[in-house]
């Protein structure tokens, strides 16, 4: 595989391996790439146990990720930065709605966007709506963006009735 020149670190409260094993499950054609663990000098700086894993670098799906077993104080999740799966069908805005949502703030989850049970925010948009969204026709895509506002999970077939008026 290509290598990347960027790549998210995701910095979640607690074990990265068992984050890494929840990624996997929800994501096709996914594996762990590399573990990094604890050496003595991390140890000595965070209190984390020597040879348990810091880091877990995944690929998901084709893309890489690192797995950073962060501690609760340094972090804040915010959805300032959002992960986009661009699924092809609602059938996977589902799946990944689903997956991912499984465990993560019900009040996080607007509009296509949700955030999971490690803090991470995601945005499960169907890759139609992506289209519509582009259109040159405001008034349609004014209709779509109407539709799409009080939704949490995008309902694709209601998007398409609204941007076709």
């Amino acid at each position: 595989m290509k290598s990347q020149r960027f790549q998210t670190c995701l910095w979640i409260d607690g074990d990265a391996e068992k984050a890494a094993k929840f990624y996997l499950g929800i994501f096709p054609k996914s594996r762990i790439v590399a573990r990094i663990p604890v050496t003595p000098e991390v140890s000595a700086a965070n209190g984390m146990q020597v040879g348990s894993t810091l880091c877990t670098e995944v690929d998901l799906d084709g893309q890489r990720f690192l797995v950073l077993s962060g501690r609760p104080s340094m972090i804040m999740p915010s959805m300032a930065v959002s992960h986009i799966i661009l699924c092809k069908d609602q059938m996977e805005v589902d799946h990944y709605w689903k997956k991912l949502g499984a465990g993560g703030p019900k009040e996080m989850q607007n509009c296509g966007w949700l955030q999971d049970k490690y803090g991470v925010t995601w945005q499960v948009v169907p890759i139609r709506q992506m289209e519509m969204v582009k259109s040159q026709d405001h008034k349609k895509v004014d209709r779509m963006m109407k539709a799409m506002m009080p939704m949490k999970k995008i309902n694709l077939a209601k998007l398409e009735q609204a941007f076709k008026g």
